[in-house]
C-alpha cells in the first residue's frame, strides 16, 4: 500500500482518469438501441399513455346571454287627489288616519254646519212666500177670465138689442138715433170684452213670473243644500289615505286641503330614458317591471304616456308606466326596476371554451405544429380561452361550429361530434340555436385531442358526475 502511493505521480492520476472514461464510454455505446427502437419502447417527451381522455363535461341548461338594460323609478298612485273644504267650517270629525283603505263615497269627516243650515230654512221660507205669490197672481188670472165673460155676455146683449133695433127701424116704427145708440153699445161692448181679454194675459204673465221666482228659490234652497251637503266629506276615489293635513277643530276655508287621498288600483312608474331608445317604445307596449320590495315576483306593465319634452340638459325622456295592483300590495315610494325589451327566448348557452369551429381546428393545427404535438381539441380551448375570447372579438361572426357531446353510456362513455349553429356571443358564452338539447352533457375542457367515437373519463370536476355514480 505505501508502495503503490509512493508511486502515485500526477501524471499518474491523469492516466488514471482517462483509462476510466474510456470504461464507460464503452459500457455506453455497448448498451445503446436505435432511435426508433428507443421510441417505441418509451413515449416521446409530451405524448399521452393510451387510455380514455380525461373530460370536464356541463350539462346543457338555457339561459339569457345578456341581461337588458333596466331603469329605475319610484311607485306612485295611479291617481292622487287631495280633498279639500268646499265650505268654510271648523272639523268636528275625521274618521280616516294616514294607512286607512278607504272607498269612493265614504265619510271621512265632518265639517259644522249649522250656519249652512240656517241658510237652507232661510231659502225654504222664501220659496214659501213666493209661492204664495203665484196664488195671489192666478186669482187675479182667474177673476180676469170673469171679466170677459161678463163682457162677452153683455157685447151679446147689445148685438141682440141692435138687431131688434134696426128692425123697427126698417119699419119705420122707430127713429134712426136709437139705432146709432145701439150700434155704440155694440162697439162699447166689443171693447170691453177685447180689454178683459188683455187683462187675463197680463194676470197670466204676472202669475207665470212669480211661478219662475218661485223656481228660482227653489233653486237656491238647492243649492244651499249642496252647500249643507259640503259639510260632510266622502272619499272621491278607492284608496288609501296618504297624508292627514289638518285635524278636527281646524277651521277650514274654501280650498284648505284636508287629506289626500291615492288610488292604488294601478300603480304608475316614471322612468328617464334616453333619446336613442325612444324610436324603439310605443303607448300600450307591454314591459317588465321588477320591485325590490317583491324580489320573486316578476310584473308585466305598460307604457300608458310618452312625454313630448325632453330634459334639454340630460336629453332623457319620462316614460309612464302602469302596473296592475289589484290586490293592493304595492304602495307608493318604492323603487321598481323597469326593463322595455320584450322577453327574450332562452336558448342553450355553452361556454367558448367548449366549442370547436373549422378556422378554430386550423390555427391550433398551425401552432400545434409550430409548437409541438400535444395540444389539440377541447384542451387547448380551456388552457387558452381568454386568448380565443379576444380571437373571437377580432374575428367575424361564425355561424356554426363542433361541441362535442358524451353519450349517455356511464360505463364506457365516448364523445360525438355534433355539429352546432351559433348564435349570438357575449363574454365567453355562446348561444346554440340548434345541434344541442336541454340536458345533453357537453366537453368544456380536454386533457387531449378529441374526435367523433373517443373514449373518455369524466373528471372529478365533471357536472354530473356524483349522480352517475350514485346510479352505479
Amino acid at each position: 500500500m505505501s508502495q503503490f502511493a509512493l508511486r502515485f505521480t500526477p501524471k499518474g492520476a491523469i492516466a488514471s482518469w482517462l483509462l476510466m472514461a474510456g470504461f464507460f464510454v464503452a459500457l455506453a455505446g455497448c448498451g445503446s438501441l436505435p432511435k426508433n427502437e428507443a421510441g417505441a419502447q418509451q413515449p416521446r417527451s409530451g405524448q399521452q399513455d393510451d387510455g380514455p381522455a380525461a373530460v370536464d363535461i356541463a350539462v346543457a341548461r338555457t339561459a339569457l346571454l345578456q341581461q337588458d338594460q333596466e331603469y329605475t323609478g319610484t311607485t306612485q298612485p295611479y291617481r292622487q287627489v287631495s280633498l279639500r273644504a268646499q265650505v268654510e267650517g271648523q272639523i268636528v270629525d275625521l274618521a280616516a288616519d294616514v294607512g286607512d283603505r278607504v272607498s269612493q263615497g265614504q265619510v271621512l269627516g265632518r265639517l259644522d254646519d249649522g250656519v249652512l243650515t240656517a241658510a237652507v230654512v232661510e231659502a225654504g221660507a222664501e220659496v214659501a212666500a213666493r209661492q204664495s205669490e203665484v196664488a195671489q197672481a192666478q186669482a187675479e188670472v182667474s177673476n180676469a177670465r170673469t171679466q170677459v165673460v161678463d163682457a162677452q155676455l153683455r157685447l151679446q146683449q147689445a148685438q141682440s138689442d141692435l138687431a131688434r133695433l134696426e128692425q123697427l127701424f126698417r119699419e119705420g116704427a122707430i127713429p134712426e138715433q136709437q139705432v146709432e145708440n145701439a150700434r155704440t153699445t155694440v162697439a162699447t161692448a166689443r171693447q170691453t170684452v177685447r180689454s178683459a181679454q188683455e187683462q187675463v194675459r197680463t194676470r197670466q204673465q204676472a202669475a207665470a213670473a212669480a211661478q219662475k221666482r218661485v223656481a228660482a228659490q227653489q233653486a237656491i234652497v238647492a243649492q244651499e243644500r249642496e252647500r249643507q251637503s259640503f259639510s260632510v266629506l266622502t272619499s272621491p276615489v278607492t284608496g288609501a289615505v296618504l297624508e292627514r293635513v289638518l285635524e278636527p277643530g281646524n277651521l277650514a276655508q274654501p280650498g284648505s286641503e284636508i287629506l289626500k287621498l291615492g288610488d292604488f288600483s294601478q300603480v304608475k312608474v316614471v322612468v328617464q330614458v334616453s333619446e336613442r331608445e325612444l324610436g324603439t317604445l310605443e303607448v300600450g307596449q307591454a314591459v317588465q317591471v321588477r320591485l325590490d320590495a317583491f324580489p320573486n315576483q316578476q310584473m308585466t306593465g305598460q307604457v300608458s304616456r310618452i312625454s313630448p319634452a325632453a330634459d334639454p340638459t340630460a336629453r332623457l325622456i319620462p316614460i309612464e308606466v302602469i302596473i296592475p295592483n289589484a290586490n293592493g300590495r304595492i304602495g307608493s315610494g318604492l323603487l321598481a326596476r323597469v326593463n322595455f325589451t320584450q322577453q327574450a327566448v332562452q336558448r342553450v348557452v355553452v361556454p367558448e371554451s367548449a366549442l370547436q369551429t373549422n378556422q378554430d381546428r386550423r390555427a391550433r393545427q398551425q401552432a400545434g405544429n409550430a409548437a409541438g404535438a400535444g395540444q389539440t381539441g377541447a384542451s387547448r380551448g380551456g388552457e387558452n380561452s381568454a386568448s380565443e375570447g379576444r380571437a373571437t372579438r377580432s374575428q367575424p361572426e361564425r355561424q356554426s361550429g363542433t361541441v362535442f357531446v358524451v353519450n349517455r353510456d356511464d360505463d364506457k362513455p365516448t364523445v360525438e361530434a355534433r355539429q352546432v349553429a351559433l348564435g349570438k356571443r357575449q363574454n365567453g358564452q355562446v348561444e346554440i340555436l340548434s345541434g344541442l338539447q336541454v340536458g345533453d352533457r357537453y366537453v368544456t375542457r380536454s386533457s387531449e385531442a378529441l374526435k367523433d367515437g373517443t373514449p373518455v373519463k369524466l373528471s372529478i370536476l365533471s357536472e354530473g358526475r356524483q349522480e352517475a355514480r350514485n346510479r352505479n
